[in-house]
């Protein structure tokens, strides 16, 4: 098969994130990303959230180079939709900062992983003002489902800052966290 720039392409007609080799050919493509806003209480600036996603994306397709990455939706809710989120899947009944879920690709379906983030923007806001500012502590729990996205796990004093590492580095490949503006 031949695509419109004359160029062997894949007979699936596969359009996903990062580079999947079929056949004879590579095909790039980027991850979706999705933004799903749940509560209500605090205003946010979306766009610019989506624009962090984005580049946090970029970080897990880089990170992760062994998966091919269909999307990733990120949920923004509040501590009542955590709570409920963490009581359904992880027994636990109490609200965190976010919540990471994985979904690696069945076989016989798109060869793609995808994953959810549940963030706590109510967290972010109480937090946030005892660190670098509710901006910088909504960035990073982003950053941090993304880190979990990738395999990162935070069981151990030395994954932890293994992993906050990590994360403080892609956020500053994005740009200075005192100049975010997430919320409005």
């Amino acid at each position: 098969m031949t695509s419109r720039n004359g160029k062997a392409s894949c007979p699936l007609s596969l359009e996903r994130s990062g580079c999947l080799k079929c056949c004879v050919t590579v095909i790039e493509f980027k991850m979706n990303t999705f933004i799903q806003n749940n509560q209500t209480a605090t205003p946010l600036n979306l766009p610019a959230i989506q624009n962090l996603v984005e580049s946090l994306s970029d970080c897990l397709t880089a990170a992760d180079p062994e998966s091919v990455w269909g999307s990733v939706t990120v949920v923004l809710t509040d501590d009542k939709g955590i709570t409920q989120t963490n009581r359904d899947f992880l027994d636990k009944d109490r609200p965190t900062d976010v919540i990471s879920f994985r979904y690696d690709p069945i076989p016989g379906e798109e060869p793609a992983a995808t994953g959810d983030l549940i963030v706590n923007v109510e967290c972010a806001v109480r937090e946030g003002p005892a660190h670098e500012g509710v901006d910088a502590e909504l960035a990073l729990y982003i950053a941090h489902g993304f880190d979990h996205l990738s395999g990162a796990d935070d069981d151990t004093d030395a994954n932890r800052a293994a992993m906050r590492e990590t994360e403080l580095r892609w956020l500053a490949s994005y740009g200075q966290l005192s100049r975010l503006s997430l919320f409005q």
